[in-house]
């Protein structure tokens, strides 16, 4: 297969849906497709998926992309995963097995924002282990090791049946070439897995938790593989599902924020990365900084070695909803009650001409925006939201007020989270942004303003599906070692679009800023009082 008629898939699995997008060898974008995936919520903290249901989305928009793109099947060299780091369980003759007691087994999938194990995630803090430096000093039920002790406890019956557990880019890798070989990226990340040493687990750790079964029942018994590494070519079922051919190769997928951050740093990989943040912004954001030394920072997951790319640690920060918070807002507000997604439309159309003509558009009205926790850098997953200065007003006015104080606290959140980063040895200038929030001007100004730093946009439409379509180019290299990886996704990364920060919004956001700060300890103080 000649280079100019080499291809590549990437595929991205979101929270609600199965993306696949196709491109070439330089990068372009040639096709794309997406599918909706199922939810369940059975209990208020609770979050399913279908793993079998989101498996025929990927096939589905895998099809359909190649069908636009007008690219044969056999000229696609390789395919790469990525999905939101949600836990998929099955049992010992690799079939659903539901997560939930009373539930059905199609229910099979533990979604990421699913937060059923908080305590389970205060236990694993609690024991102080030495694990826990490498994820910021705090568990979050966000991974999948206070999951699994939560299956254990509450769902034994299926804990004693189960054969495998994967993270779901993993799944979706395993399901499409029979290899259970694992990601570094999600081990590393979410199941304590210690890329760096040459034994990675900490087994200690699992037996403190009772999880000293922990290998046995998820099926997990070697070290996971770089980023980009060859798992293999597609099985004959994975090449009939796909509609791809067996020749094609499979490389050690990522999570999906993941992949967003090497498709828009993939070019910096050998710079100053120092001075280079990504950011993939949508119903949550995540918040990804790389260095070539490993720094430690309390609230901030990480530092993770070879989470993106090989030879380079990660730390990670998070919001856990910020998309997410944004829409709550616009069903709360009388305003806009049946508008839907117009009202996002009315109110990036209205605010930001206002925001133009002045910084402070509501001085008396502040937001704490932890309506679902705060996952960084406080890395408090009981915090809660907080909005100070409300009237009666109803108004378009009232609604665009508190839309725009919204935003800002989003925003205020990130810089609280660089501030983070740079007393650590960063000194963040450039932030790269990807995910939905890209689509919003008032978001993409106000990151850029509040944080001081230029927001930088890749032209490519989808970056998430380009960082996976990099991986499966890595993969079609592996005989290039880390460099694979490397040169792919410099090859092709793709041009890029700039916003400058307005220095004149610098004063009022400053002095919001730090209102900002204050909620945060007047908050702690009320919950002091208020808890029993």
């Amino acid at each position: 297969m000649s280079p100019k008629n080499t291809f590549f898939i990437g595929v991205d699995v979101g929270t609600g849906s199965a993306r696949a997008g196709v491109f070439d060898a330089n990068g372009a974008l040639l096709g794309s497709a997406a599918h909706p995936i199922a939810m369940n919520r059975p209990k208020p903290d609770f979050v399913e998926q279908d793993s079998e249901n989101i498996w025929q989305s990927v096939c589905q928009s895998v099809r359909d992309a190649l069908a636009q793109s007008g690219t044969p099947a056999d000229q696609v060299a390789a395919i790469g995963f990525d999905a939101t780091c949600s836990l998929v369980i099955r049992d010992q003759d690799n079939r659903p097995l539901g997560v939930t007691p009373d539930g059905d087994d199609n229910w099979d999938v533990i979604v990421w924002m699913d937060h059923r194990a908080v305590r389970e995630a205060e236990e694993c803090t609690a024991t102080g282990a030495q694990v826990l430096k490498y994820i910021g000093g705090t568990m979050s039920p966000e991974m999948e090791v206070p999951k699994l002790m939560w299956l254990k406890r509450h769902h034994p019956d299926h804990w004693n049946k189960m054969g495998a557990a994967y993270d779901l880019a993993d799944f979706l890798s395993f399901r499409a070439t029979g290899n259970t070989a694992r990601s570094c990226c999600s081990l590393t990340c979410k199941w304590t897995h210690l890329a760096h040493q040459d034994d990675p687990w900490d087994r200690d750790f699992l037996s403190q938790i009772g999880l000293e079964d922990f290998n046995a029942k998820t099926g997990i018994d070697a070290k996971a593989l770089a980023v980009g590494d060859l798992i293999g070519t597609l099985s004959e079922q994975g090449a009939a599902d796909l509609g791809l051919t067996t020749d094609c190769v499979v490389g050690a997928g990522l999570i999906d924020a993941h992949a967003g951050a090497l498709g828009t740093l993939g070019e910096y990989l050998d710079g100053n990365l120092d001075q280079h943040f990504a950011m993939i912004a949508g119903t949550s954001t995540c918040h990804m900084a790389l260095s070539s030394e490993p720094r430690f920072i309390k609230g901030v997951w990480g530092p993770y070695f070879g989470a993106i790319a090989p030879g380079l640690w990660l730390n990670e920060g998070g919001q856990s909803a910020t998309g997410a918070l944004l829409d709550h807002v616009v069903a709360m507000h009388p305003f806009s009650h049946g508008m839907g997604r117009d009202a996002h439309k009315l109110a990036g159309e209205k605010l930001l001409p206002m925001m133009q003509e002045k910084a402070d558009l509501a001085p008396r009205l502040h937001v704490l925006p932890d309506f679902h926790g705060n996952r960084s850098p406080l890395a408090d997953p009981e915090a809660l939201g907080v909005i100070s200065g409300l009237t009666l007003d109803q108004s378009e006015e009232s609604f665009l007020k508190l839309y725009w104080a919204t935003a800002c606290a989003i925003a205020y959140g990130t810089r609280h989270i660089i501030d983070a980063l740079n007393d650590t040895g960063y000194d963040i200038t450039h932030i790269h942004l990807s995910g939905g929030h890209t689509a919003s001007a008032v978001l993409v100004k106000l990151y850029a303003d509040i944080t001081g730093c230029t927001v930088v946009m890749s032209d490519c439409e989808e970056p998430v599906l380009l960082g996976s379509a990099m991986l499966a180019a890595g993969a079609l290299d592996a005989s290039n070692g880390s460099g694979g990886l490397a040169n792919a996704a410099r090859k092709m990364a793709g041009k890029e679009t700039s916003h400058a920060p307005d220095t004149s919004a610098k004063a009022d956001h400053d002095r919001r800023y730090a209102v900002f700060h204050m909620m945060h300890a007047h908050r702690k103080a009320l919950d002091a009082v208020s808890k029993p």
